[in-house]
Parts: structure tokens; sequence; C-alpha cells
């Protein structure tokens, strides 16, 4: 490699293989990072394309041999970077002093000579990458995402010298003059060093980029992939909605294959080479066939998140603490090969303080204008800005929510401005997402129709504490902000746990402290997730519905084996609720659907009796040794099994609802072992629902093959005050305080811990009535679940309660004010 001894002096380039990430002053953090995994962890397996680097002294050397050193510092002087009209001129000068001057003669000598001998013996001019990377960027606290250029498919020597000039140009471009001044760094202290890189033909396969946390909840046991066809600029800059894969660490280190969940992108275009008119790339359709399907396969998904496992503890390592990784990736589509292209510590939930946990509450709901993908965890209101291009910026003004097709680095100084982002296009880490992250700001990321939908001037509420998906409401709502502090929290020796219902919701909730979940509900995960009756999937080849059957092909787009679609909707939801506690207990109960709930499912209605009241109907454990729906059963059993034996989250427990006898319970425990699902076998607890009076009558009958039991203080209550619960005009007189339940709950606690076997409620009552809980923890209860939103005041309550210390808490902020 040219210039790679200590004899020639300055040293103008250097191979990846010669640095490492103590050499970020000499070829910038990206150039750093490449050196230190060829060096480090290449040899472990991680595939990395070769390269080498363009110092940040020949950088230096340009400025002084051109005298462009003086002259930025002069065009520079009194910058206002609040000015965007004073930010862009000075950005336009400093950028056309640098294109107009002549890289040095030795300089260019030793780029050429480097790019010759990573050619080797390839008689046509390689195709390279050349990438900037600046002396302060990819550290812990800055992120420089985006900041300088990229330039893609440049191949040959005249091409490579003029994409390094426009590298050094890039040094200057309006966002990241604006970025380095926001981040305390001078300019003049700040140099560019390039990365020069093989190509990996993704143009013929796929890209994109990964993390080893979740971007939104710095949730730490995750490795987040986003996925698309062609080159990875797309998926960088939000050109396309990408697929979305999570893996669970933990127990991938083991050697299991936990594939959380696996979301499905539109993927709309393509990034590929442009063989005419000039331009290095372009981008293309991509068929819509190929849009259905996923653009890697599992083993490849796999093979990606143990690099990053990898990548993330080596750095972990050397910093001496926990160090997540933001990773860019690529497939080559001639080989088959998956490569590493950089990797840079995450810089927006790495930075965030754990002692104080802030949870944003919407008061109300208006109108649903769109929905997208959200990004952060809080909400914004204020009245819409559409910016149709770069054009338009300046009509942006402090407090707009900026409405736009998609954004790019250049927009960074003006989206400081505002309290939200909306854009069509994007997955969650795409430009707007990660600026939006670093800014604090929520963003509703691919909404394919913001800027058709929503009108300037118009008030919105900008909500992204609901799960995954972010709304965007009609209206200037009313919200609280509660803040609580985590230092020093005793746990109480009653156990608090948490319902859990929606899995895009599992990994915020799992931040609460808690103690598990005890109570993981089906219901939405089947009827959001899957949306299908799973006997329509078994019947498909004999449906004679063609509405149902084009309903059906729809929703299992990809899937030749139609109730395989069943069983990995249905393990991928309770899978990333068991991932998001785990170590710690999830109590899954087994689908608890009343008829007319399951014939409102797609195919539904030809497999449903009508009842006159389903409440008391065919439901729960009745079901699942019947032949009308055993097989329907035996595909829940298989997604519960995916979850413990393929993806190792034994702390997956199962619970049987509306179990009305003993022999029923028999029956179906006997169902679960035809399928696996071994009681005691890898310690699998199997639960009861409490909530039918003989679970009360014959406890200690039900206590003998049981593990445990769960209160349904709603169904309970129903039963013995014979009340319909769904009946307004007796509502009145549903109260779970009544004696007669109380009486109830007291003597089957009593009972059931004389025998031995755990008991808990999961009902709705103590989230609901803080007596309630106090007359629970008096009772001896081995566990209460909780609603999300009850769980602290319930905590605080149960400690003072124990005659323990309950950590400090700050009550909500003022409603629908900004924090």
């Amino acid at each position: 490699m040219a210039a790679s001894t200590q004899d020639k002096q300055p040293m103008y380039v250097r191979s990846f293989r010669e640095v490492g990430i103590g050499d970020i002053p000499l070829v910038g953090g990206k150039n750093a990072s490449l050196g230190e995994m060829a060096r480090e962890l290449a040899p472990q397996g991680v595939r990395l394309a070769d390269g080498f680097a363009v110092t940040a002294e020949a950088y230096r050397y340009f400025l002084r041999e051109t005298g462009l050193d003086g002259r930025l510092g002069q065009i520079l002087t009194g910058l206002d970077t609040r000015d965007l009209e004073n930010l862009q001129q000075r950005g336009r000068r400093a950028r056309q002093a640098i294109l107009g001057a002549e890289l040095p003669a030795d300089l260019q000598r030793e780029i050429v000579a480097a790019y010759a001998e990573l050619s080797g013996s390839v008689s046509e001019h390689l195709d390279v990458a050349v990438r900037s990377s600046a002396t302060a960027e990819d550290l812990p606290d800055a992120s420089f995402a985006g900041q300088q250029e990229t330039y893609l498919n440049v191949q040959g020597p005249a091409a490579l010298l003029e994409a390094c000039r426009r590298c050094f140009a890039s040094l200057f471009t309006d966002r990241a003059i604006s970025y380095r001044a926001d981040k305390g760094f001078e300019h003049d202290k700040v140099a560019l060093s390039i990365g020069v890189q093989r190509m990996v033909r993704s143009d013929l396969a796929a890209s994109g980029v990964m993390f080893s946390i979740d971007t939104e909840t710095g949730f730490r046991d995750v490795v987040l992939i986003n996925a698309a066809y062609g080159l990875g600029e797309n998926v960088v800059q939000g050109s396309v909605n990408p697929d979305e894969y999570y893996v669970f660490k933990p127990t991938l280190r083991e050697g299991y294959r936990p594939i959380l969940q696996k979301t499905l992108g539109s993927k709309e275009f393509r990034l590929v080479y442009d063989t005419g008119g000039g331009k290095m790339v372009k981008n293309v359709p991509v068929p819509p066939d190929d849009r259905t399907r996923f653009a890697i396969d599992d083993d490849e998904i796999l093979l990606l998140a143990r690099w990053a496992i990898l990548i993330e503890d080596h750095y972990s390592r050397q910093r001496g603490r926990f160090t997540p990784m933001d990773m860019e990736w690529a497939k080559d589509g001639r080989t088959g090969d998956l490569f590493i292209l950089q990797a840079r510590p995450e810089t927006v939930q790495s930075q965030k303080r754990r002692e104080e946990l802030a949870v944003y509450h919407l008061r109300q709901r208006g109108r649903v204008l769109t929905t997208g993908r959200s990004v952060g965890e809080t909400i914004a209101r204020g009245p819409v800005r559409m910016v149709k291009s770069v054009e338009h910026l300046e009509q942006v003004r402090p407090g707009d929510v900026l409405v736009t097709d998609k954004t790019d680095p250049d927009w960074e100084p003006t989206m400081k401005k505002a309290a939200a982002i909306v854009t069509n296009r994007g997955g969650r880490t795409c430009h707007a997402a990660i600026v939006s992250r670093e800014l604090g700001l929520p963003a509703i990321v691919g909404t394919g129709n913001g800027t058709e939908v929503l009108r300037t001037g118009q008030e919105v509420t900008v909500s992204c504490c609901e799960g995954e998906t972010g709304f965007v409401y009609e209206g200037l709502l009313e919200f609280d902000v509660q803040r609580v502090d985590l230092r020093d929290l005793p746990r109480p020796r009653t156990k608090i746990m948490l319902n859990v219902g929606n899995p895009a919701d599992a990994l915020r909730t799992s931040l609460i402290p808690n103690d598990g979940v005890g109570l993981a509900r089906e219901e939405f995960i089947i009827s959001t997730h899957v949306q299908v009756h799973p006997l329509a999937l078994l019947d498909y080849d004999r449906l004679e519905d063609p509405q149902v059957k084009r309903q059906i092909d729809e929703l299992t787009a990809g899937y030749r084996d139609k109730p395989r679609y069943y069983v990995d909707k249905l393990a991928e939801g309770v899978a990333m609720i068991a991932a998001a506690f785990y170590p710690k207990p999830v109590i899954v109960r087994l689908s608890d659907f009343k008829t007319n709930e399951y014939a409102n499912l797609v195919g539904g209605r030809a497999y449903e009796p009508a009842e006159e009241n389903p409440m008391l109907g065919f439901r729960g454990a009745s079901r699942y040794y019947d032949p009308r729906y055993r097989e329907g059963f035996a595909l829940e059993c298989q997604a519960m099994r995916q979850v413990r034996d393929q993806m190792g989250l034994t702390n997956l427990k199962l619970m049987v609802p509306f179990c009305r006898t003993v022999a029923e319970g028999r029956k179906v425990l006997a169902e679960l072992e035809r399928h696996g699902l071994v009681r005691g076998e890898r310690g699998l607890e199997v639960y009861v629902m409490c909530e039918i009076p003989s679970n009360v009558i014959l406890a200690e009958q039900f206590a003998e093959i049981f593990d445990g039991f769960s209160i349904g203080s709603n169904d309970l209550t129903q039963l013995i005050l014979g009340v319909d619960r769904d009946s307004e005009i007796v509502a009145h007189v549903f109260d779970e305080r009544n004696e007669a339940v109380t009486t109830m709950i007291a003597d089957v606690i009593r009972r059931v811990k004389a025998r031995g076997r755990k008991i808990g409620i999961c009902g709705q009552a103590p989230s609901d009535y803080p007596e309630f809980a106090r007359f629970l923890v008096e009772q001896g209860i081995d566990s209460i679940s909780l609603t999300p939103d009850a769980v602290m005041r319930t905590t605080l309550s149960v400690l003072e309660l124990e005659g323990q210390q309950p950590g400090r808490t700050e009550r909500p902020a003022s409603a629908g004010q900004q924090p």
C-alpha cells in the first residue's frame, strides 16, 4: 500500500488493516472503526469490505498547499447558523473554494497507487464507494450521521480523485457547518479523512442498517435490522419503507434462533448501478412480487445479529462500559456473501439517563388523520407546516409539525425548529428518524399519505407513546407526562406484574419497574397481527368464498404454507413480550375469544356457531379439545412451542382460561402434551384462570393439576353476582368490591396458598381501585398484575402498606404542556 511505512512523511494513505480505533485523529471515526474491525473482528468471522483511508493529514496538506486554510477561516468569520441565508451563503462559498482547487500532485499519486493496489489483478477499473470520515465523528455523544457525502460506484482514477475532492468540500455543507456549531466543535479543528472501500454489489441483492439496541426505547437485548433491495442509501435516507427484523440477543448467544419479529416493508425502489447517462447510481421500481417477499432470509438475519453482538461486545470491552452500535451492512448479489460496511457507537439511547422514567399519556383521542412508524415515545402538538422541497424550508416556524415526503441531511438546521416530524417515506432507521431521536422530537415516518391528508395550518397532535404505531390526531389534545425517579426504589414483597396485550408496547413497558407479566393476552395479537381464523387457513385449499380467499392471500403474502402464517405471527407477538421481560416470568393466557369474536376474523363465520350468550358459551378451555376447534388449537400450541423451543424463551408460562371443571383441565393438559408442551418439562408451568365459582369451590382439586392460579376479577364478579358485564342496564350492580366477591377472593387465596400453589390476580379491579389492591396485599396474595398506567401508583401504595420506604416520584406534568 502506498505511503504505508514510517519513513515516508507525510503519510497520506493507510490501508484499513493498518489503523485502529485509536487513530480517529488520523483517519476519522468511520475509517478507524473499519480498521479496528478488520484487525480484531475479521478473525472472528465478521466479513468486511476491504479498502484504504486518505488521512486527515492529506486534507490539511491540501488546504495548506492551496491556501484554503486561511481563506476558509475568512469565509466562516461572522457565521450565524440561526440565520439560514447567512449559513447557506457561507457554506456555498466554502464548497466552491474547495471544488475550485486542485489536489497536490503527490497526493494524487498516492491515492491512485492505493486504488491500483486495491484493484489487484482486475483488468477493468474497480468500482468503489468513497465515504467521508470526519475526525470528530462517531464519538459516543455525536453521531455526525449523514453530515458529509458518500459517492457510490466510483470507477477509475479520475472519478476517484474527483470524488475525493467533493468529499473534502462536503465538510462544509450547510448541515455539517450547523451541526458542528451546535455540538461546539471548532471548524478549523475538524479535519476530513476519506474511506475508499470496495463496492459490495448489493445493487443485485439487499442492504440496510442495524442497531444493537432498540432505537426507540433503549431496550438493550435486541438487534434491530432494516433491509431493502439494492444499495443502502435508500434505507439510510428514508427513500423506501424497509423490512424490519428484531432478534433477541441473550438466547441467540445460547444457540437458539430468536427472530422475534419480521415486518414486511413496501421496498418500493431499488438503488442500482447506472449503466448509461453518466450518473453513478439510479433508482428503479421493485416488481410487486419482490415487494411482498423479505429482502433476506432467516439465516442471514441471524448471521447479521451475531455479528452485531460481536461488534458490540468488542467496543464495550474496549470502552469499559456498555456501547451499543449503529451498523451498515450489505449483501453481494454475485457471491451471496454478507458484509459489514460501517460501525459506529449509537449516540441517542446510550446517552440517556436511566434514573428517571418519563411516561406520556394522552388524556383524550381525536380523529386519526394518518399513522406510521413511531419514533420516540413522546407527544407534541402544533400547526402543520407542509414542506415539499428544500426551497420552502424557510417557511418553517418554531413549534410547527413539519410534514414532508422525506428529509435529508440538508434539512437538519430547519428540523431543530419543529415540534414534531411526519414523513411519507422511511423506516425507523432513516435520516428523519435518526435526527428526530437526537433532537428529542417525536416523529412518524412511513405514513405513505401524510402530505396528502394533512394541510398547512391544520392543528394536530402527534402521538408516539402508543407503541410502534404513531398517530397523527386532529386537534390539540391534552396529555400528561409522569416522571418517576427510579433511584433506590425498592421492590415490594408482593410481586407487581404487568398486563400486556400489544407486543408493540412490550419493550417500552418492560422499562417500568416490574416483576414480570401476569397476563399476556393472545387476543390482540390474533385480531391485529394474524386477522385470519385458524381453521380458514387450515382449509385454505377448500375455501369456496372468493372474497375470503382474496383477503387471506393479501394478508399471507409470501406464505405458501398458510397455517404456518398463523403460527409465525402468533409466535412473533408472544415472543416479543416474553423477550421484553426475560428472564422474568411471562404468563400467556391461551386464546379466549368468544364465538362472535372468532366469527369476526377473516373466514371465521363459516366455522363459528351463533350463540345467544357467547360470554357463557363455546369459549376458553372447552374449545381446545373439541373436534370443532381442536386443529385450530394445535396451531396455537405450535406457536407456543416455537417461542420456547426454537427461540429459547423458557420464561414463557401458559395459562388456561375459563376452565369449568377439573376434568376439562385434564383434557386441556392432554392436548398440550400432544403438541409437545408437557407441564414440568424444561420448566414449563401451566396456570389456570380463577374466574368461575367452580374454580374457587374446587380450588384444592384444581391445585392438583395446575401450577398456579390467576384471579380474573371481571368474569368472577360477573358470575358471582349474576351480572352481564356487557349490559349497560345492570352495569351499576357490577362491582368487584362487593362483599360477596371479596369474601370469595379472600377464601381462594387462603386455600390455594395452603396447598403450596401460587396465586395472583390479573383482573382490572386493582388497576382501577387502589383500595382493592391494598385488600389483596392484606390477604397475602403472591402477585398483582396491572395495566401499565397503574403500576407505579400501586407499587408506591404497596410499599407503604408493607412498611417500606418508597422512592421519590414527581406527579404528572400540566396537561398538554410540552416538557
